[in-house]
């Protein structure tokens, strides 16, 4: 079986790691002129940004040559992920991929805008995560089948929110307004964690491009705290504690 993840602050890596297989960063795959991966199985763990799926998603599932007789979609959120999942099935059709097996895991919303971290956290006990994925690690062990039905409903939902919601949430230009405070050390984390080499650091500036995926790596794993939001709820960040800062670094540098 191969795993092939997207990850910021480590909730996708750990899902990966738990499902088990050979695990794949979607980020280092992207840095290949082709991708092909041959597998009895081949799933994609990754995150729901804004009921939608990251940009990098988009752009591997298009990119990517995956022929195996299961696949299957894993995705990480705070509180929904259907529609993201209805636009996974819409793409593996395109593909010519037969989605077999598609589910969620609620956790941590790293979503710093919305979403006061400590909150977040503490909200973890009630979501039973790891009963969540000792189910799904089940069923995929197994081989279950649970499809996505494109109802005439989650379709609607798919436009509304990709017409109405992720376009205020999600944008490449995002990171162009970050605020770099006075603890910055220029350590350079920030640019090894981020998956769209988005971020240059020298001995004093740090520079943020135009191609930011807005999955927060920078922010949640800057170890002085020092990357901020022009609005944020709150300046508590979020790793899995799971997942090691040089777990991230690997993923993603």
């Amino acid at each position: 079986m191969t795993i092939c993840y997207f990850t910021a602050s480590g909730n996708c890596l750990y899902v990966a790691r738990r499902i088990g297989g050979k695990l794949l960063s979607i980020p280092q795959l992207m840095r290949q002129d082709k991708i092909e991966i041959e597998d009895d199985a081949v799933g994609i763990v990754c995150p729901v940004y804004a009921v939608e799926l990251p940009f990098m998603i988009l752009d591997f599932m298009k990119k990517a040559e995956i022929t195996t007789d299961y696949f299957f979609v894993i995705m990480t959120c705070g509180y929904g992920y259907m529609p993201s999942l209805g636009h996974a099935e819409v793409l593996a059709r395109e593909q010519g991929w037969d989605l077999k097996y598609g589910s969620g895991v609620l956790m941590v919303d790293n979503y710093i805008p919305f979403f006061d971290m400590q909150e977040e956290i503490d909200k973890l006990p009630e979501k039973d995560v790891e009963g969540q994925l000792d189910r799904i690690c089940a069923d995929i062990a197994a081989r279950k089948e649970q499809r996505v039905e494109l109802t005439d409903k989650l379709l609607g939902q798919m436009e509304w929110y990709h017409k109405n919601h992720a376009p205020k949430v999600i944008d490449k230009r995002m990171a162009l307004d970050y605020i770099v405070n006075d603890a910055c050390i220029h350590c350079g984390i920030c640019a090894k964690v981020c998956p769209a080499n988005n971020i240059i650091v020298t001995k004093d500036k740090v520079t943020f491009s135009d191609h930011c995926e807005v999955c927060y790596a920078c922010l949640h794993n800057c170890p002085q705290n020092a990357i901020h939001l022009p609005v944020e709820k709150a300046t508590k960040r979020f790793r899995n504690e799971h997942v090691s800062l040089k777990d991230i670094i690997a993923a993603n540098a």
